[in-house]
């Protein structure tokens, strides 16, 4: 962790009164920014915060997915506090979404997301990750136009999830969606960040450079 960071919660001091999606300020309770270590290798990036996460005011937390991405990322050593803590304890990852606002009825559209997106690439050029992981096909796709040469529709988050995808400046690591994920998913997850990720020195197979 960054030696000047104080908080792990919206770090950055990102709007906490964004008012720029009409629809969403009615609906949503909060905005939730992005939670974790400022210096982290490792970026989760997820779609828009769950009704829990909403409520804890931190992305990735609680019931509805997020305690399962906790346990993931504790088994892998970034996690340090129990699946179900409303403020992990986290070390070497930052967890943040494509759109910060939950509506309660339906998902974020292109519109939001284009609108929340300047809160992303600050986090991304703010962090400098090795390696991002793109949970759920929305996040997968969304990355990839911007930092892959492949297209975007030849991208399935089934059939590249745990796996490396090479990306421009970083790698991504596809995650599905941790209510739609089955135990074994879960278990290959974990062995592919252990044998394909952890075990190497990733930072060796590209340089970091300024974005």
């Amino acid at each position: 962790m960054d030696a000047n960071q104080t908080e792990f919660e919206n770090p950055f001091a990102m709007d906490t009164d964004c008012e720029n999606c009409e629809e969403l300020c009615g609906a949503r309770d909060r905005v939730v920014h992005g939670y974790g270590d400022v210096g982290a290798e490792f970026l989760v990036v997820g779609t828009a915060p769950t009704e829990a996460a909403e409520r804890n005011g931190v992305p990735f937390t609680g019931e509805g997915g997020g305690e399962r991405v906790q346990s993931i990322f504790g088994d892998l050593g970034f996690v340090r506090s129990a699946p179900d803590a409303a403020e992990p304890d986290v070390q070497n990852i930052f967890f943040t979404n494509l759109t910060r606002c939950r509506h309660p009825d339906r998902k974020p559209t292109d519109r939001e997301v284009g609108t929340c997106e300047p809160f992303l690439n600050a986090e991304i050029r703010m962090i400098n990750p090795q390696i991002i992981v793109p949970v759920g096909e929305r996040p997968l796709r969304e990355l990839a136009v911007e930092y892959t040469t492949r297209r975007p529709d030849s991208f399935d988050v089934d059939a590249e999830h745990a796996t490396t995808i090479r990306g421009r400046g970083f790698e991504l690591v596809p995650m599905k969606e941790p209510a739609a994920m089955s135990d074994d998913e879960a278990d290959a997850f974990r062995d592919h960040m252990h044998e394909n990720v952890l075990s190497r020195d990733y930072r060796q197979t590209k340089g970091r450079r300024s974005r």
